[in-house]
């Protein structure tokens, strides 16, 4: 058996697209400030990652924003208003019974937690997808 099998090149990729193939959706959570808000008002736009999110959610993946921003109404109103999809904000997505304290997400995209790698292995799942139907 390998070790730190996802540690290995493409690993983390092969099983977002096998866990696709096989429910048809997957659940991404993803961090609002400095992912997908300029936060700090520095100047930043998130375009890639905003058209990343409607792509995720026209091969029909849930998107769970998942934040420490005190006024979740504006949370809200910000995915709206940039059209960008929410499925919840600080849920797992699961309906009770189900759901649990540990949030299950595929992936998570997150300025703080290897953004750039989940990234290119979610555009690349989201244009494979959307190519091939």
């Amino acid at each position: 058996m390998a070790q730190d099998p996802y540690l290995t090149p493409g690993a983390a990729y092969k099983r977002l697209y096998e866990e696709y193939k096989r429910h048809g959706s997957l659940t991404i959570g993803v961090d609002f400030d400095g992912t997908l808000n300029d936060y700090h008002k520095e100047g930043h736009t998130y375009p890639r990652l905003h058209k990343l999110l409607r792509d995720l959610a026209a091969i029909n993946c849930k998107i769970i924003v998942w934040t420490a921003y005190p006024d979740l109404r504006y949370v809200l109103s910000f995915m709206k208003e940039n059209n960008l999809p929410c499925d919840g904000v600080n849920t797992d997505g699961i309906p009770l019974p189900w759901a649990s304290r540990k949030p299950f997400f595929s992936a998570i995209l997150d300025d703080r937690s290897g953004l750039h790698e989940v990234y290119v292995d979610l555009d690349m799942l989201a244009y494979t997808i959307i190519n091939t139907k």
